[in-house]
Formats: C-alpha cells, sequence, structure tokens
C-alpha cells in the first residue's frame, strides 16, 4: 500500500512515521529554567549527525494544548542544555520524565534523579546517565510555527568509566545497554544485535 502525506491528517502521518523508522534513540534533555529549576524531557525525533564539530539534532513540538514546551523555552533562553542518554536502569524515570510537569517543578526532583554540574555549560547533568554531551544551540530551524529543530553543537562528554575503552576509543558494547523508542509508550532494548565482516565490495572497485 501507499499514502501520499496530503492525503493524511497530521496525526496519522505521526504514526506512519513514527511506527516504522524504529527504533529511534532518545535525547533525554536537561535544562534549566530562569528560577533554577532543572528540566529533564525526553525526545525521540533525535540523532548525532556531525562530529566536526559535534553536532546532534533533536526537534520539540508544541504541547496538545499549544503552549511552548519548557525546554524549547529555557533553550531560548540561554542557548544551553545537555543531552543525556538512558540505558535500561533509567528508563521508567526516562518515560516518566515526559508526563506534563508545570515550570516550577523539575522533573529530576520529582522523581529523584541525581544531578551532576556539567563543565562548559550552566546547565546539570543527569549524574547516572552513562554518556552525555553538553550542548550549545549551532542552529535552530522553524517548522510551520508548532516545531523547532535544535541542531546542538557539543561542548564536552562525559562517559561511565566501564563503558569506555580509553586505549581503543571504543565503547564496551557488552556493558552498555540503551534503550531505543518504538512508538506511543513502547520502547526496545538493544541487546539483541548482529555483527559482520567489514564489507569488501566489487572487484575492480
Amino acid at each position: 500500500m501507499e499514502y501520499a502525506p496530503n492525503d493524511l491528517t497530521s496525526r496519522e502521518r505521526y504514526k506512519v512515521l513514527t511506527g516504522f523508522v524504529v527504533p529511534r534513540p532518545i535525547a533525554w534533555v536537561t535544562t534549566i529554567g530562569p528560577a533554577g529549576v532543572v528540566n529533564a524531557a525526553p525526545y525521540s525525533f533525535f540523532n548525532a549527525f556531525c562530529e566536526d564539530p559535534p553536532l546532534c539534532m533533536f526537534a520539540v513540538n508544541l504541547r496538545p494544548d499549544g503552549r511552548v514546551k519548557d525546554t524549547l523555552v529555557n533553550i531560548q533562553r540561554t542557548g544551553e542544555f545537555v543531552v543525556n542518554i538512558a540505558d535500561e536502569p533509567l528508563a521508567r524515570a526516562m518515560h516518566d520524565s515526559s508526563g506534563d510537569f508545570p515550570p516550577e517543578i523539575g522533573e529530576p526532583g520529582y522523581l529523584g534523579l541525581r544531578l551532576a554540574p556539567s563543565t562548559k555549560v550552566a546547565v546539570p547533568r543527569l549524574a547516572d546517565a552513562p554518556w552525555a554531551m553538553e550542548c550549545k544551540t549551532w542552529k535552530t530551524i522553524d517548522v510551520n510555527g508548532n516545531r523547532q529543530l535544535i541542531l546542538g553543537e557539543g561542548l564536552n562528554f562525559h562517559i561511565r568509566d566501564e563503558l569506555w575503552d580509553r586505549d581503543a576509543m571504543r565503547v564496551r558494547m557488552d556493558r552498555y545497554h540503551p534503550v531505543g523508542r518504538m512508538f506511543a509508550d513502547r520502547y526496545c532494548r538493544t541487546d539483541d544485535r548482529i555483527e559482520f565482516p567489514p564489507a569488501e565490495g566489487a572487484p575492480g572497485a
């Protein structure tokens, strides 16, 4: 079967995209409000796109009632945020942080998540996250007035010691258990992995 996007409602297009473009990595983004309240919210329209400079991008839409999300308000004010990655022990808290919280209540405090200071931005990171990247806003792209694509430049990386082989500069995948987003309230583990030998290409290439 096939669909033309213009023949679908916005909600239907969302279902077609998020139902098949899976699993998606999740940016658990921390920001800080004007009163010092730390916000943490997950975004699965997210990925890393470049290493020089290190760039990531995630999309922030409006709330169902049309209000701007705290993440976007805070980033527009400060130009700073931290992308944290959730692994299996943090998955439920990450999911719960997607609920509706008023600006004066920080998700980390409410959910009992530990914070740690960042090195190059004022926004704290989630202390127990296996990986975090401190970011400054590199560029924002407005999409139809109801969604912002936020590109962040990584300024500093934080990695849980046991997950990184410093000599090989490689992640120890047997110890790293990130979760991925499927659709709706469904997530996936990432431990069932496939490894192939290097691709050789065609003779004479």
